[in-house]
């Protein structure tokens, strides 16, 4: 397996870990210096949550208003020491239980094993872009 492969599996395993709701395995995939950003036009809350803290405080937010949150992978792009990955997000509201579907996408960045930085974009063709790559 080459060491990009490897990074595509390291991404699969923290959505695999989020989605038990293991906070812990989900840090231990984590670098210390985890950056993540989530900007304006995915949350009315936008915010860049930072380290071990960051990452609960941002696994808390989804609980605090959702339940059954669930980020299902639909396509990965092996780019090296990145990795940008095509997300459809299901969940329900806590209060209305209406069922939530939302579509993004995410440039990772991998750094000795462990994510450090992702950024969430409105879709693939975005983070591709971000990423130098066209869509």
């Amino acid at each position: 397996m080459t060491m990009s492969q490897e990074n595509v599996e390291i991404v699969r395993e923290v959505f695999e870990a989020f989605n038990s709701e293991d906070i812990e395995r989900t840090l231990a995939l984590a670098h210390a210096d985890l950056e993540i950003e989530i900007p304006a036009e995915l949350s009315a809350e936008p915010d860049v949550y930072r380290g071990p803290d960051g990452m609960r405080r941002y696994f808390q937010s989804f609980q605090d208003v959702m339940k059954e949150i669930r980020f299902h992978p639909e396509r990965f792009w092996d780019l090296g020491e990145s990795v940008v990955v095509a997300i459809r997000l299901t969940a329900n509201g806590r209060q209305t239980t209406i069922p939530v579907e939302q579509r993004s996408a995410g440039l990772w960045t991998i750094c000795e094993g462990k994510v450090i930085h992702v950024r969430a974009y409105p879709s693939a063709e975005d983070a591709l872009t971000a990423a130098g790559l066209d869509g």
